[in-house]
């Protein structure tokens, strides 16, 4: 099972900060938990660390997914196609015409009810994108890309 599929995604979040580093396994865990048979898409690209679940291996797939800003250090809960998902308490982040998400700073301040609600739609909503059931994998942990230079902080 792809939960337990740590080793290159700590290799990844070495450079960030202890805290930023349990931050984004803690909310790792809480995906994995609801969705364990959904695929885990990473890509560890030049200004973010950016991981992501499917029910398959595309990222137009893609449900939700965890970023963290190389020179930011925001850390993201994201929905992919998340402007096509109902916000009633009007917690995500973003105007464009696709992603949205809201910032992670204190994991006792995360409205984990509120999100799984968001999930749940956000799920069915990927569901509906796969056109072709031979598409869907299960539990897997996928590398996407890896970025050779990675953005640092100006001093």
């Amino acid at each position: 099972m792809a939960k337990e599929d740590l080793k290159d995604l700590k290799k990844f979040l070495k450079p960030f900060p202890p805290e930023i580093q349990e931050m984004a396994l803690w909310l790792r865990d809480f995906v994995w938990t609801l969705y364990p048979k959904t695929n885990e898409l990473i890509y560890d690209n030049y200004n973010a660390l950016a991981f992501g679940w499917s029910p398959t291996d595309k990222v137009s797939h893609t449900f939700c997914s965890i970023a963290v800003g190389r020179t930011s250090l925001n850390v993201h809960f994201g929905f992919y196609w998340g402007s096509q998902i109902a916000d009633p308490e009007k917690k995500l982040l973003g105007n464009g015409n696709q992603y949205r998400y809201i910032l992670v700073k204190d994991r006792n301040e995360f409205p984990k009810s509120y999100i799984k609600k968001l999930l749940k739609e956000a799920y069915a909503n990927s569901l509906a994108k796969v056109k072709d059931s031979r598409q869907t994998m299960h539990s897997k942990t996928i590398m996407k890309s890896i970025s050779a230079s990675k953005r640092t902080k100006k001093n």
